[in-house]
């Protein structure tokens, strides 16, 4: 029995001192800790990436009302130009996110820019535009017809079992003006 015993502690002490394979132990030790938060910068950039492109879909879809109602022509162009929503909501869709923004609203108003630089509304939209900005203490300044579209996308995080990404903000809404006339 002590020859057994002898042989045992002898393999041990050897399996004790064997440095073999101890650096890929360590690295699946600390490649584990590192995962989730290396998984939650992806989530964070993805959100990131996403709330550009709504961005950039708002953006371009304002920019398309503009360019297929043609001012003064077809104002106001909620009313006028029969191709306003078809055009918004392509640009809206042009972006790398496609069909999954949505338009969700589109508004047109007259504004005038106040002493504080804030736009205010002035007018009862589509009535008659008014001929100055004097009800809100410019009567110098013209009245501008704008147009406000506002998009949204959903966004889903690529790793929501172990991402905090999900407690974001969604759907991503986003919305941009531009001035008609």
């Amino acid at each position: 029995m002590t020859a057994v015993f002898k042989e045992i502690s002898s393999q041990w002490r050897r399996y004790r001192s064997d440095q073999n394979g101890a650096a890929a132990v360590e690295f699946a030790l600390v490649l584990s800790l590192l995962i989730v938060p290396i998984l939650n910068i992806v989530d964070f950039a993805y959100y990131g990436w996403c709330r550009m492109q709504v961005d950039n879909a708002a953006q371009m879809a304002t920019q398309a009302a503009w360019k297929t109602c043609t001012p003064p022509t077809f104002l106001p162009a909620t009313s006028n130009c029969t191709g306003l929503g078809t055009a918004v909501s392509n640009a809206a869709g042009s972006t790398s996110l496609q069909g999954a923004i949505t338009v969700t609203s589109t508004t047109e108003n007259y504004y005038c820019v106040n002493s504080s630089n804030a736009l205010v509304t002035v007018g009862t939209f589509p009535g008659t535009k008014p001929s100055d900005c004097s009800s809100v203490g410019s009567a110098s300044d013209t009245v501008g017809d704008y147009v406000k579209i506002t998009v949204s996308y959903t966004y889903a995080p690529l790793f929501p079992a172990v991402s905090i990404a999900s407690a974001l903000a969604s759907p991503i809404t986003r919305t941009a003006w531009m001035r008609l006339g």
